[in-house]
């Protein structure tokens, strides 16, 4: 039963749910769904679909992760990133409107959510270390950038070519620029003047609704539409229909790799939203490799009901944690509220502009800028900073995958060039006390001409040892006629491939011929192992492992070692 409940989280919560929490459910429920409606016709926008496309992908994908998901705040629907990308992959298989394009997106929904179950199920969770955090801020912010210029086609009501390139959204809208069709404008402005007004007034206030209900009046009742202002026009009544995909291999062959880079995005995206709301509430554990399962079978079974991927939302989960919900029920509430929007209410929606749609979008995306992480970053690591604006800059000039790519490509790079030039420190002894400290930072160390202490902070893998090698080498090379034993502070080492065991071997070897003895002090137990199993200290004087550095220093001094401790130093489970 127990394996049951961890893959379906349901089991957990609903049979033990406190009649108390109904209230703050019901109310987040219906303020995220009030909040959802609009903002889902608003991402279908983005990712060319038709805005019904975006309350499809708002009621199934809900009642899915409310099953299966281990977060009991997040709001699983469409998100602007994630609707982007499908647009990136999705245009270039077919024009935007037709047919083939909605199939495409929903098709890419059922492949991405097959890749996010089966990641899932082959406990795969911990792929959220794979992006770093200035690449994943640098991809966020120019794809907020992106969002937004693409979103000048409805804010100026003029033909902008829609791109996602920088440079060819701006060419275009230089080219245009005469022919700004004025009301919408005026209208998309007083759009986000509103919009950024009621955040600042309340998170709570459904500001993204009454800007929507605003303008329908507006435009309804002053025959806007007939002057020029675009609208939603006719948008399909009733819910979702059930469709069994039409696969082919080559269909597979054409949204396979797309997919797969939306499903590493979009649960990235989620997870880290998951895990803030679950440091806010602390009664609950997010299981990263269920969060994969319930996110791969809220797409998979939504693209049966017309959806196109989806993902946890930080607005719209934000809003629900502050709104007070409690469990999934919320969800549950705000998708039956799209549900009855779509069986009776998307009549009323014919006049809205799409001026309004592109204010909401454009409001949305530009909390995806994070200012201040790159003035930390300013501030604190140059590297990293580096970093972010190289992802940034490739996705902003070259396009969304690219960009992702080139951001992951760059962050192991510099993982890599780390890894290869360890950081490593010369020892001496601090007078009066039994503590080793680096010679660069600390004034009035004890030292001594016949030994020399080295501390590696890396582990000894095929990467550095060659570099580990030859900095104890040179540094022992300089006091040749002096220099007695060198002392490796292995406390930091916590592994050792087979390339760093050979290399350890030729630097005993080539020390020694020099008359110079190798001594290893602090060495952690599976190092240890490590160096038995491999005949690295076989036919060694035990006089070769001391359990601290002090104890090699007097060793090294011709000072007592408590034979106890010489034991504890050898000891090893190989």
């Amino acid at each position: 039963m127990k394996a049951i409940k961890s893959y379906l989280p349901i089991l957990q919560w609903l049979p033990n749910y406190k009649k108390e929490h109904l209230n703050d459910d019901l109310f987040a429920g219906l303020t995220v769904g009030v909040m959802l409606i609009p903002q889902g016709m608003a991402y279908a926008l983005i990712a060319g679909l038709p805005p019904v496309y975006g309350l499809y992908a708002s009621v199934v994908p809900q009642l899915i992760y409310a099953i299966f998901g281990t977060s009991r705040q997040l709001s699983v629907a469409p998100v602007a990133m994630d609707s982007l990308l499908v647009a990136t992959g999705v245009s270039v298989l077919a024009t935007e409107g037709t047919d083939a394009y909605i199939t495409f997106a929903i098709m890419l929904a059922l492949f991405m959510g097959i890749a996010q179950f089966s990641l899932g199920l082959i406990r795969m969770g911990f792929i959220t270390n794979l992006l770093s955090k200035p690449v994943i801020s640098g991809f966020t912010s120019a794809a907020a950038v992106i969002i937004g210029l693409n979103q000048l086609k409805y804010l100026l009501g003029i033909d902008v070519a829609r791109a996602n390139e920088i440079h060819k959204v701006l060419a275009s809208a230089f080219e245009k620029i005469t022919e700004v069709h004025w009301l919408t404008l005026i209208i998309g402005i007083a759009g986000i003047v509103f919009l950024k007004l009621s955040k600042k007034l309340s998170p709570k206030i459904p500001g993204a609704l009454v800007a929507v209900v605003v303008g329908i009046l507006v435009v309804f009742g002053l025959g806007l539409d007939e002057k020029g202002v675009s609208v939603v026009q006719d948008i399909p009544q009733g819910l979702p229909a059930f469709i069994l995909p039409d696969l082919s291999w080559e269909l597979v062959q054409k949204l396979l790799p797309l997919s797969l880079t939306i499903a590493v995005v979009a649960y990235m995206e989620a997870f880290s939203v998951a895990k803030a709301l679950e440091a806010k509430r602390r009664n609950y554990k997010v299981m990263p490799n269920q969060e994969l399962i319930a996110l791969g079978a809220a797409n998979i079974v939504g693209s049966l009901f017309q959806s196109y991927p989806v993902t946890g939302g930080f607005s719209r989960s934000a809003v629900n944690e502050q709104s007070g919900a409690q469990t999934p029920l919320a969800s549950i509430i705000s998708a039956v509220l799209v549900a009855l929007t779509l069986l009776f209410l998307t009549p009323l929606f014919y006049h809205l502009p799409h001026a309004i749609l592109a204010a909401i979008i454009m409001v949305a995306v530009s909390g995806l800028i994070d200012t201040q992480y790159i003035v930390t970053l300013w501030k604190t690591n140059k590297v990293e900073l580096g970093l972010l604006l190289a992802t940034a800059l490739i996705t902003l000039v070259v396009g969304m995958v690219p960009g992702i790519v080139s951001g992951i490509i760059l962050s192991v790079l510099i993982l890599l060039f780390k890894a290869a030039n360890p950081h490593m420190a010369l020892l001496g002894r601090v007078k009066g006390f039994s503590e080793y400290r680096n010679l660069k930072r600390f004034d009035n160390l004890e030292t001594w001409k016949e030994l020399m202490i080295v501390r590696v902070d890396v582990p000894f893998v095929f990467v550095n040892i060659q570099t580990i090698k030859e900095r104890i080498t040179n540094a022992a090379l300089d006091r040749e006629g002096k220099l007695k034993y060198v002392i490796l502070d292995a406390g930091s080492v916590n592994h050792m491939d087979a390339t760093g065991i050979i290399g350890v071997r030729d630097l005993i070897e080539s020390l020694r011929e020099k008359d110079i003895t190798l001594l290893f002090a602090e060495v952690i137990g599976p190092v240890r192992d490590a160096m038995y199993r491999n005949d690295l200290v076989k036919n060694v004087s035990g006089k070769m492992f001391f359990l601290t550095t002090d104890d090699a220093v007097k060793y090294c001094l011709s000072e007592d070692v408590e034979a106890s401790r010489e034991k504890m130093a050898l000891q090893t489970n190989a």
